[in-house]
Formats: C-alpha cells, sequence, structure tokens
C-alpha cells in the first residue's frame, strides 16, 4: 500500500500540533506501508515540498497563496506516481486532498486537528481569507471518504459543524507521542541560561500566542499564583498586532506585581522544551479551544503534572485528580476561569508530593494509551477499508 501524506509543516519547519503529529505518524507509518509526504514550503529531507512563494500573488491574500499551493501539491502527487489513499491535515491542505480525489480516483481521508467554525477569531488574522478557509474545509470533509477525529470531543464538535457529514464516515483515532523522545530529563542548562533560579520551583506555558491557547486568560491568573512561584513562558509569536500588544501588556503587569516571569519567543528545539517540561511544578494549558493538545502529552510523557481547562478533548488526556487538575472554562466567566487556574496551581505548590504523584501517574497514561505505533496501526487498517 501506498499513501500521500498532505501537510503544511513537516520537519524541520514545525509550529504547531497539527506539524508533531504528521512528523510522528509519518515515522510510524514508513515502518507499515509505502509514504509519500507533500508539503509546504522549501525543500526538505523526507518530503516533496511545494514552495508558497508563487511570485504572481505576491501580496495576495495568504489564503489565495494556499490554494495555489494546493494546486501544485495535487499536480505533484499524479507526478510522483499512483497511490492508494490521499490523507490531508488541516485546511492548508484540505483541497489538495480533495483535488487528488477527483482527479486521481483515490480516496481521500481528513485528520481533524482543529476546526474553521470552533476557530471565528481567525477572521481577525486573515481577513476574507478566513470565510476561504472555512469554505475549502467545509468542501473537503463533507466530500472526504473518511475523517479522523483525535479526540470524541473532537468528534462531537465536527458534527456540530458539518451536521451533512455522514456520521459513518467519522473515525476517533487520539494523537499520539513519542514517550522514548518526550521522558524525564534532567539536564538545567536551558533554564540556566533562561535565568531559572533553580531553587525556586516554577510553572511553564508552551505554545503560540494565539486566542485558541488562552494565553491572557493564564496572565491574569498568574497575578493570584504561590509569590515564590516562577513563571516560565515558551511563547511564540502572536498572530496579530493586536494580540502582541494585549499579551505584552498583561506581561507588563504581572512582572509589576511578581518576580520570576519569563519569556522565551524563539522556538527551541524539543530537546530544550523537554527540559523546561520536566523541571516544572506543573504546566498549565489554559487554551479555551483543544480538539486533543499534544503539548499536555508532552509534559505527561515528561513526568509533569498538568493543569488544563476542561474544553475539547483535554478531558480525555488529563485525568482529573490523577493526572492533573481540569478547570472549567465559560466563555461568560473568564474571571472564574482565571481563579480556577490560579486554585489549580496553588494547590500543587501547597502540596509538592501531590504534583510528583500526578507526574507519575501522567507518564504512565502516556506510555500506555498514547503510543504512536498502535496509532498507525489503526491508521493503516482505515486506509485498507476504503480500498
Amino acid at each position: 500500500m501506498r499513501a500521500a501524506i498532505l501537510t503544511r509543516e513537516f520537519p524541520p519547519d514545525v509550529y504547531g500540533g497539527a506539524g508533531v503529529h504528521v512528523d510522528f505518524l509519518v515515522r510510524e507509518l514508513r515502518k507499515l506501508i509505502d509514504v509519500d509526504v507533500h508539503c509546504m514550503g522549501e525543500p526538505r529531507d523526507g518530503a516533496t515540498a511545494h514552495t508558497e512563494k508563487e511570485e504572481r500573488l505576491a501580496g495576495a491574500n495568504a489564503a489565495l497563496q494556499v490554494l495555489s499551493t494546493d494546486v501544485a501539491m495535487t499536480a505533484g502527487i499524479g507526478a510522483a506516481g499512483s497511490v492508494d489513499v490521499v490523507h490531508s491535515h488541516t485546511w492548508y491542505a484540505n483541497m489538495a486532498g480533495h483535488w487528488a480525489k477527483l482527479l486521481y480516483d483515490v480516496p481521500h481521508v481528513v485528520t481533524a486537528h482543529s476546526l474553521e467554525p470552533q476557530r471565528p477569531w481567525k477572521a481577525e488574522q486573515l481577513g476574507g481569507g478566513y470565510r476561504i478557509s472555512s469554505w475549502a474545509e467545509r468542501t473537503a470533509y463533507e466530500a472526504a471518504d473518511a475523517v479522523v477525529a483525535v479526540s470524541n470531543g473532537m468528534k462531537a464538535d465536527i458534527l456540530a459543524s458539518y451536521p451533512a457529514l455522514d456520521p459513518g464516515k467519522l473515525h476517533v483515532v487520539y494523537n499520539g507521542i513519542d514517550t522514548d523522545f518526550y521522558r524525564p530529563d534532567p539536564d538545567t542548562s536551558v533554564l540556566e541560561r533562561i535565568g531559572v533560579d533553580l531553587t525556586r520551583p516554577y510553572v511553564a506555558f508552551v505554545g503560540r500566542i494565539t486566542r485558541q491557547k488562552g494565553v491572557p486568560h493564564l496572565l491574569r491568573a498568574g497575578l493570584a499564583f504561590d509569590r515564590d512561584l516562577q513563571i516560565v513562558l515558551l511563547a511564540g509569536a502572536a498572530d496579530t498586532p493586536e494580540l502582541k500588544a494585549e499579551t505584552d501588556a498583561l506581561i507588563a503587569d504581572l512582572r509589576a506585581e511578581r518576580d520570576g516571569v519569563f519569556v522565551v519567543s524563539e522556538m527551541l528545539p524539543r530537546d530544550q522544551v523537554r527540559q523546561v517540561l520536566t523541571g516544572a511544578l506543573a504546566f498549565l494549558c489554559p487554551s479555551v479551544y483543544e480538539p486533543l493538545g499534544i503539548v499536555n502529552l508532552e509534559a505527561m510523557a515528561c513526568e509533569t503534572a498538568v493543569v488544563a481547562s476542561n474544553v475539547g478533548g483535554i478531558p480525555e488526556v488529563v485525568v482529573d485528580g490523577e493526572t492533573g487538575v481540569v478547570v472549567a472554562y465559560d466563555a461568560d466567566d473568564a474571571k472564574g476561569f482565571e481563579r480556577g487556574i490560579a486554585e489549580g496551581v496553588n494547590r500543587l505548590a501547597a502540596d509538592p508530593e501531590l504534583a510528583a504523584r500526578f507526574g507519575r501517574a501522567g507518564r504512565e497514561r502516556a506510555v500506555s494509551s498514547f503510543a504512536w505505533d498502535a496509532i498507525a496501526e489503526q491508521t493503516v487498517r482505515l486506509y485498507e477499508s476504503l480500498r
């Protein structure tokens, strides 16, 4: 069997959970079947790359540039030879999968890592391009031969967003975690470089500054954290200038009230992120929307307790009272949500042994329930069922 994986992100250019998913899924799939990877961006090993820098579209809305790259990707699939299935990840590659289905008469599998209707704040970032991305996603999902949800929470969101989709085409296959790589790492060189005081505990956040990740909630909650705690934010660039200004102001407010607030804006290598996750008293995930949240699994695999919101698939990963603290999110009660985050963090700060116990249980859960080899086997069985 030969599958074509279609994605925007592929190593070394990985900036989000979907890219991490594709990276590890492809590694395991290649042990079982033949896999071609078609990605976007500059040439790289292990994939056929299709540039997003179309000269005649310079200055055009980013959504048009994506669709132009999808056309090139579709042509590239045909040029590479026959495949048995195409499998697209995120709206960026969905139309390439849809067009390949029509052009080459092969089944199209879509993995849902997020849903455009669930992320209305993207209109702030993309303008009219958000309507194009929404159209592309809907068209591909409703015509796909199979749609993979990365959690049961995501499955419910898909059915709510796309009621015309045949529920029989919907399958739940969890995201996974490489627990050989994500493991407790005692090295502290990165923390020392950042300036973290190793004699004091700290909590950590890793993720992009996007509305989805709820960073402003975390920063406001941080005002009420135990005074001995430090806060380490590995936070990528903000999606919009407005969100950057809001975030910068909240960071300034937090630093005015407490010491030990560290912000790292560049993307650190994974082995350095692993250090930060390992050393933390707790990992914080204040997302307001999260299909599953691979980063929670990464923290758990590093034997770190998690304090997270109860949105999407997070409660299927983080078990409240066993591997961490799950906080109820209510869009109409931001203060209550932020208070809940602070209470969860302070509970662990007051009882480090409880945090350690949650961390050990989290590692056990990551190893036993979210291994990539099993996920790859489920994916191949799905491919075979469509032949």
